[in-house]
């Protein structure tokens, strides 16, 4: 987090720094639970801290970590990650035109403090890369302090989570208060009637499919929604410029 000096003296900045403290409290719940699950799992508290800072990603630490303590091979523990976080392609897809104007350091450690919810609090306030230099750089700005707050309260909470490992029980369920966090953000993006069916074929998709191996789930929910949004854009309306009128 050492570049954030250049973006603090903007107000774009301190801007996603507030909105993302309003998930703040979920966000820590959720890595506090990761962080005991890791440990009660069968890592070692070294291994669960390495884990947690190198990696940075719970689902796939959740996902991973079962499968290390049953001695599943290598290859499965990483296609389950992989699976998992298949996800950040998409982020990764649709951000590259906020920052291919920097260097390529600062955009791999942009890609790896980005998580879901700074993608989502950005995706809705800039639906446009900015036309300016100036512009990228407020877009930036306001991405790095929505990615301070999350890096911030996931590491803390996790790693407050592994050291009370045995004075935290899972059944309290504190992760809950991480999903509940992510329903917010979801129900407030739900603002067409397209995102709201795109938001609803995923969730029946993923719990339709929720048997299938390695979160498999989450590939099928992706892909369903994907596949019927470019279908029921392609059926839509036309506005008189020969777009697509967004419903």
């Amino acid at each position: 987090m050492f570049f954030l000096r250049e973006h603090r003296s903007r107000p774009e900045f301190w801007q996603g720094f507030r909105e993302q403290t309003t998930v703040a409290m979920g966000i820590g719940a959720w890595g506090l639970m990761t962080g005991v699950s890791l440990v009660q799992s069968g890592l070692s508290p070294l291994e669960a801290v390495l884990m947690t800072l190198i990696v940075y990603a719970g689902s796939a630490q959740l996902a991973a970590v079962p499968m290390i303590a049953a001695g599943a091979p290598l290859w499965v523990i990483l296609a389950a990650a992989f699976c998992v976080n298949l996800r950040f392609v998409v982020f990764s897809a649709h951000l590259r035109p906020y920052l291919m104007h920097l260097p390529r350091w600062q955009r791999m450690v942009t890609g790896y403090i980005t998580a879901d919810l700074s993608y989502v609090f950005f995706a809705r306030k800039y639906p446009k890369p900015g036309a300016t230099p100036d512009e990228l750089a407020g877009q930036q700005a306001y991405l790095m302090g929505n990615c301070a707050v999350n890096y911030v309260s996931w590491m803390g909470a996790s790693l407050l989570g592994i050291a009370l490992t045995n004075v935290i029980p899972i059944a309290w369920g504190l992760g809950f208060a991480g999903i509940l966090a992510l329903l917010g953000v979801l129900c407030s993006l739900a603002t067409s009637r397209l995102r709201a069916v795109s938001a609803g074929v995923a969730g029946a998709a993923a719990v339709a499919a929720i048997a299938l191996p390695l979160k498999l789930n989450i590939l099928v929910a992706i892909a369903s929604a994907v596949a019927i949004c470019l279908v029921l854009e392609k059926l839509g309306p036309q506005d008189p410029s020969g777009g697509v009128r967004r419903v």
